[in-house]
């Protein structure tokens, strides 16, 4: 048996063309959705990245933005930036890229950001909201993994998901989204014993540790779904994930490859939160139109 590939960007090319005509929508009825992003120093991933989702914006004719600091930019300079998009009304989401330099303090940075423009849905607030079910606009990894189980109807309800990492972008948050829809979930560290105990009973498997083929075929179930979050650099330049994909490609029924799998779907579910954040802000503005500010 050989596993159906989970093809991110076949997933992602068809949410664009809805997405398409919800921007469209809001430039012809409203104002363009504005995306403001900002980049602190000089890493050449994060580099990549942000060309990545400003080529992302265009196509969809979102308006994008990229505030460029230097990586010795203090603190206030930072949240000073971050106030000023706040209150630009034309700007409706707001990202700050990771990682940042280690004399910031990256908790007080995203909290600084509105609620109302958190389109990476890391917000205090938001995350709270994803808690409690009530999650408006969602990490966009984990959202984008959702996104990819709905296409090829992959049952989550009543089915064992085990999440091996526990970050606060992927692991924490992928648990929580996988819980609002019935699923039994079962969270890994890495100071978990004997790991194959608990991914071998996996109906789902998402892997997000930034550990090269450390989910092997021996590892996981036949017929189960492999999400692969991991992207590393070998030293010969290729990119692989954290699953050993020959091996358990061979064992499961599903899989995402690296890459072409969660990476496209990451950005554009960014996009969607752009969207989303904007045409809420229309709604809200139609409503003091009518009504007048409410105090």
């Amino acid at each position: 048996m050989s596993a159906i590939i989970i093809d991110g960007r076949l997933v992602a090319d068809k949410l664009r063309e809805a997405l398409k005509l919800r921007a469209d929508d809001l430039s012809r009825t409203w104002m363009q959705p504005g995306l403001a992003v900002i980049l602190v120093g000089d890493d050449p991933a994060s580099s990549v990245y942000v060309r990545n989702k400003a080529r992302a914006c265009e196509a969809l004719a979102i308006r994008s933005e990229v505030f460029n600091y230097p990586g010795d930019i203090s603190q206030e300079a930072l949240l000073r930036q971050i106030r000023i998009l706040n209150a630009n009304v034309e700007i409706h989401g707001i990202l700050v890229q990771l990682p940042l330099p280690a004399h910031i303090r990256i908790h007080e940075v995203i909290a600084a950001i509105a609620i109302e423009k958190d389109v990476d849905g890391f917000h205090p607030c938001n995350v709270g909201a994803l808690a409690t079910g009530h999650a408006q606009l969602m990490p966009c990894t984990p959202y984008g993994v959702m996104q990819m189980l709905a296409h090829y109807e992959i049952p989550i309800e009543g089915r064992h998901a085990v999440i091996v990492g526990r970050s606060n972008i992927v692991g924490k948050p992928m648990a929580l989204m996988l819980l609002e829809q019935g699923a039994t979930v079962t969270v890994c560290t890495s100071k978990t014993r004997d790991l194959r105990e608990y991914t071998s009973h996996g109906d789902i498997v998402v892997m997000a540790t930034g550990r090269p083929n450390l989910l092997t075929g021996a590892m996981v179930k036949p017929g189960a779904t492999v999400i692969d979050v991991g992207i590393n650099r070998m030293p010969d330049g290729r990119l692989c994930g954290d699953v050993e994909f020959a091996s358990v490609k061979e064992k499961v029924g599903y899989i995402t490859p690296v890459p072409g799998g969660v990476g496209p779907m990451t950005i554009m579910m960014l996009m969607s939160n752009a969207i989303e954040a904007a045409e809420r802000a229309r709604t809200g503005a139609q409503l003091v139109a009518r009504h007048g500010n409410i105090q």
